[in-house]
């Protein structure tokens, strides 16, 4: 569901920002990445179950005892299918400076990468400086050009697409109780998904959102970076 309490400038810049960046063609030396998190429950069944036998199918106990909590980056780049999803203990800076090195190291070869998010509060220069140092956080932020959706719009970012596939074909209705069987369910899920080479097709462009928005006079703002 999309909610719009307020139509301002600044979310109109900054949804245009991200909409004009999905309608650009494929450019090696620019890719565009989008990242989210996923939150997980670890659970347990609080009781063994009944095996599949003939003519019977596998019983699951409704019971189950929570194993704590975890957290899913969702990254992927839209029109390659190219993804960087992987699971972590929890969504702090060191979990979200790691995203950014595994982003930067996959594009090491791109002259600068876009990187479509949302307005977390970890999702700025100051987590990164805060966990490597200025110098060495610094260093990383450049290689990044920074497109937040506007607050209360996380729609716009793809990854939430990535996310929703994630809770459907990779978890499921399984209970994954620790953080060990999340890692290794999340990384052959994204290997599959790789190999298929699923791409995420965006098709809401500036013109919808000026139709469904109704909106005039716009002067676009970049996000900042």
């Amino acid at each position: 569901m999309w909610c719009v309490p307020e139509i301002s400038s600044e979310f109109i810049g900054r949804m245009e920002d991200v909409l004009k960046l999905y309608a650009r063609k494929l450019d090696p030396d620019e890719p565009v990445v989008c990242l989210d998190e996923r939150p997980v429950v670890l659970r347990e069944d609080a009781r063994r179950g009944e095996p599949m036998a003939p003519g019977k199918l596998a019983r699951t106990d409704y019971e189950y005892v929570r194993c704590g909590t975890a957290n899913i980056f969702c990254i992927v780049e839209p029109l390659t299918g190219r993804r960087l999803t992987f699971a972590t203990a929890n969504r702090k800076a060191p979990a979200f400076v790691r995203a950014l090195r595994k982003i930067a190291q996959r594009y090491r070869s791109a002259r600068r990468i876009h990187l479509v998010m949302d307005n977390l509060n970890i999702h700025f220069r100051c987590s990164v400086e805060t966990v490597l140092g200025e110098l060495e956080g610094r260093r990383l932020w450049r290689r990044f050009v920074l497109h937040y959706t506007p607050k209360h719009a996380s729609w716009l970012n793809a990854a939430e697409l990535e996310a929703s596939l994630v809770s459907r074909e990779c978890l499921g209705q399984r209970r994954v109780p620790s953080l060990v069987d999340l890692i290794s369910l999340v990384a052959a899920w994204r290997r599959l998904a790789e190999e298929e080479h699923r791409i995420i097709e965006w098709r809401f462009r500036v013109d919808d959102a000026r139709r469904v928005f109704r909106y005039e006079g716009l002067t676009t703002r970049r996000s900042e970076h």
